[in-house]
């Protein structure tokens, strides 16, 4: 093995574990506060995710009883976007790589 070679081979591995961080299944996690109300929650469901309303309510009390509740799985990068998202509504969420797919 020459130089080069040495030197480029962790560089690859570095982008490989990058781009695989990237793609696959994300969460995005809303994590409960003592801030907002149950129905504007809701209602923050509904705008950014389109949820009708038992499904926005559904997850609403998730947050409510349980602290928080997973509300989109999918590509790193949306779900980036979608949490960017609710911080812009106040509310306060994370995002999780999900393992069980």
């Amino acid at each position: 093995m020459t130089i080069d070679e040495t030197q480029t081979a962790p560089a690859t591995t570095i982008e490989a574990e990058t781009a695989g961080s990237l793609v696959g299944p994300w969460k995005v996690i809303v994590m409960n506060d003592p801030v907002n109300l149950m129905s504007y929650v809701v209602l923050v469901f509904r705008k950014v995710f389109g949820f009708d309303e038992n499904r926005a309510r559904k997850h609403m009390l998730e947050v409510h009883e349980d602290g928080r509740s997973v509300v989109w799985c999918g590509l790193r990068e949306k779900a980036e976007h979608f949490a960017f998202i609710l911080h812009q509504w106040h509310l306060t969420a994370v995002l999780e790589r999900n393992e069980t797919d």
